[in-house]
Order: structure tokens, then C-alpha cells, then sequence
């Protein structure tokens, strides 16, 4: 595998870079190193996706150079879900061009598991893409580190050197990279692993466009705080009892009053009114008979 990128970044300052281990590592995307410092920091799990899938190894990756102005990378690694296992051999090579510096990549890698079943094809633009990506974070690292010392050259003033043919310039490659952040978006995790680890890089190395905005203050009751009560007053309290009425309780065991309460049926009112007055008139009219018949006998 070849690959060129170029970066309008001076060689001698990514030759620093890529002289020190643990910058190295804040560049490498998907990286989650281990605790164990004793490991070394280019060991850890490397989590990367390729035709669709997710895999995550874990192994160390070994940094030698600067050889000239090449630097070899070899590393192993194994599966974390599976039995597969991978071998690393990668040169870095720096040549400086007009504006900048052309880096070339060339590897091999072999394995098997997860990785011999992806497509040729998807699998080299997978490490493509890792190799852009890896890139992009190597320019940040270094303009970052080397921001503010004495003689330090403007990156912003090569970056419309032209790139050679058969590489990739630095606006292309931020371009490569912002897709493949919303290919991630949109893939998900395959695996059921800890965390996604992909873009390890330290939130401190990130670009000016990811400062936060503050909100217009064009509305002008932004600035206007507004108190709402824990409790509501007593007036409130009583105005609510009131238009609630009768409790719960009451409610529950006393008939409805009012214009709730039942009415009675036209029968019902008629016998009862007959009743009340059939009544007394039955009783006087037995007592007149009881009155009468003593009369009479008497006369008798």
C-alpha cells in the first residue's frame, strides 16, 4: 500500500512531531491508550471501521527514527471480540516541496479473522482514510506545539502551494475527514465494546470553529430575570377553596344539593299528596260513624 498526502507544514518541525512518542499517539484516531504507562503510550486499543463493521484490537504499536527523513512504524494486535490478529509494517517518509511537505506512506499489513473477510477494496480505503485522518491530527499537533515560538512559520501562508500528483492536499483531506465523521454518525457501533474511542484526540487540539457561540442578545428581555414563587400566596389558596367548594369527604356521603340534586318523578308527588290528605279524612269520617251510633243508641 502507498499513499501520499501533502501538508503545508514545514519537515522539520513534523520531524519533531514524529520524534516523540506520546504526540504520536494524541494523532493516531481510535487510539485509547492504556493505563499502564509502563506499556508505553502507543499501546492500547485501536478501534477502526472498514465496509460497514467496527473491529477493535488491542496490541502496541512501535515508533523508530527519524532514519533520515523516514520514520517505521510496526505493531500487533488482536481481536477484543474474536480470535483474530494483525501484523503492522509502515514507513513514513517526509519530503519537502514547494510550500510544504509531501508524506509518504508505505505498508503492509497482515492478518486474519474479521479483517481477511472485508473486501480488498474497502479494507485499503478504510486505511486511506485512516492515514488522512491521521494526517490532519499530525498538522494540528504541530502547529499547536510549535504556536508562539521565535521563528515559527506561518502555515496559513503555504496553503495555497500546490500538491504533487499523486497526493492529497490538506483542504482535501479535512474534506475526506468531515465525511467520514458523518459516515460514523450515521454507522453506529457494531460492536458491544466500553466506548468509542474513534477521534481519541484531546479535546484541547481542536480547531477555533469548535469555541462555543454565545446567543445573540437581540431580544430585549434577555437580560430581564424572571422569579416564579415556590408557593402560591394565601389569597390564592383561599380563592381556590372556595371555588372547590365542599371536600372530598363531603361529596362522597352527602346527596347533591342544588340544581344537581335529583329530581322527583310527577307520579311519585301525586300518590304522596293523596295519601297525605286521604289520611285524616279516613279518621274523621270513622269517628263520625263512632259518634253517630252512640247517638243513636241513646235515643233508642
Amino acid at each position: 500500500m502507498e499513499h501520499e498526502v501533502f501538508v503545508p507544514v514545514p519537515a522539520p518541525s513534523l520531524r519533531r512531531t514524529l520524534g516523540d512518542p506520546a504526540r504520536v499517539a494524541r494523532c493516531v484516531p481510535g487510539l485509547q491508550q492504556d493505563a499502564d504507562t509502563s506499556a508505553g503510550p502507543l499501546a492500547g486499543r485501536l478501534k477502526i471501521r472498514a465496509d460497514g463493521h467496527t473491529i477493535t484490537y488491542r496490541g502496541a504499536l512501535r515508533l523508530s527514527g527519524p532514519d533520515g527523513d523516514r520514520f517505521s512504524v510496526t505493531g500487533e494486535g488482536a481481536e477484543a471480540r474474536g480470535t483474530g490478529a494483525v501484523k503492522l509494517e509502515l514507513t513514513i517518509g517526509l519530503t519537502e516541496t514547494d510550500g510544504g511537505t509531501t508524506l509518504t506512506f508505505t505498508g503492509t499489513a497482515s492478518g486474519d479473522g474479521r479483517l481477511k473477510e472485508l473486501d480488498a477494496a474497502a479494507a485499503l480505503s478504510a486505511a486511506h482514510r485512516l492515514l488522512d485522518r491521521f494526517t490532519q491530527q499530525l498538522v494540528t499537533e504541530t502547529l499547536a506545539s510549535h504556536e508562539g515560538e521565535p521563528g515559527s512559520p506561518v502555515a496559513g501562508s503555504a496553503g495555497d502551494a500546490p500538491a504533487d500528483e499523486g497526493g492529497a492536499s490538506a483542504p482535501e483531506v479535512q474534506a475526506e475527514v468531515a465525511a467520514e465523521a458523518d459516515d460514523e454518525a450515521l454507522l453506529g457501533d457494531d460492536d458491544d465494546d466500553d466506548a468509542d474511542v474513534e477521534g481519541g484526540a484531546p479535546a484541547g487540539n481542536g480547531s477555533v470553529f469548535d469555541a462555543p457561540v454565545p446567543p445573540p442578545s437581540l431580544d430585549p428581555v434577555v437580560e430581564v430575570e424572571f422569579t416564579v414563587p415556590d408557593e402560591p400566596p394565601a389569597e390564592a389558596a383561599h380563592a381556590r377553596r372556595t371555588m372547590i367548594g365542599r371536600s372530598a369527604e363531603e361529596v362522597d356521603h352527602a346527596p347533591p344539593r342544588g340544581r344537581y340534586a335529583p329530581v322527583p318523578s310527577p307520579d311519585a308527588s301525586g300518590a304522596g299528596t293523596v295519601l297525605r290528605w286521604a289520611a285524616p279524612a279516613a279518621a274523621l269520617a270513622i269517628a263520625s260513624a263512632v259518634v253517630l251510633g252512640r247517638a243513636l243508641r241513646r235515643r233508642r
